[in-house]
């Protein structure tokens, strides 16, 4: 083979590499707009968590610095996508005070959500002797004063979204609830509970 007839082939070897390249990529082009086309067509939202109630058991300061909480909630998340199913991979619900977690996180199922759906948790959330900062136990006196304490409880977790056969990767999703509770007193796990409904419509970020 003349050195002119190599310099050929490689001119067309370089060529059909730089096709190849060009497809590949033009083909990757059209997989994601079609991907991005959908997903701007179906304009996925966020679900929509509400706290419905909270039922206090313990609540209460121990000295020197030491929070015993009990607690159950009723949540539900709402899919508002019509074309859109939820999958929550998984979801840990714990209470916050002053922005300091007060109990134990607690696990709900894992449990997939189609479209329109509404689903329910009433987790029960403990916090047995937890420690907290110094400056906790006269702020928390203040709000027993005035009758009123905000807790807040928070889920952190993952959801994946659902389009026909095609699920998408993990999405980090937070939820906070605000709770405004009337407390007249220290709940110290030995009276009866106090139920509160509150009907709360909680801040989502995914």
């Amino acid at each position: 083979m003349t050195e002119k007839e190599c310099e050929h082939h490689h001119d067309e070897d370089e060529k059909t590499r730089k096709r190849l390249g060009a497809a590949v990529l033009g083909l990757l082009a059209a997989i994601l707009f079609v991907v991005f086309l959908v997903w701007a067509i179906l304009h996925p939202h966020g679900p929509r968590f509400v706290l419905q109630d909270a039922t206090i058991y313990a609540f209460n300061v121990s000295q020197p610095n030491f929070l015993t909480s009990n607690l159950q909630v009723t949540l539900s998340s709402r899919n508002p996508n019509d074309k859109i199913g939820i999958f929550y991979d998984r979801l840990d619900i714990y209470a916050s005070y002053r922005n300091q977690q007060v109990t134990l996180a607690t696990l709900l199922p894992a449990t997939y959500q189609g479209h329109l759906d509404v689903t329910v948790w009433s987790p029960f959330l403990y916090g047995t002797s937890v420690p907290v900062a110094p400056y906790f136990s006269p702020a928390l006196s203040q709000d027993l004063t005035a009758g009123m304490v905000l807790l807040n409880i928070k889920i952190d977790g993952w959801v994946r979204w659902k389009v026909g056969t095609w699920i998408s990767g993990r999405y980090r999703l937070h939820v906070n609830c605000p709770a405004y509770i009337t407390l007249a007193g220290h709940f110290s796990g030995d009276g009866p509970a106090v139920k509160y409904q509150l009907v709360q419509r909680c801040g989502v970020d995914v």
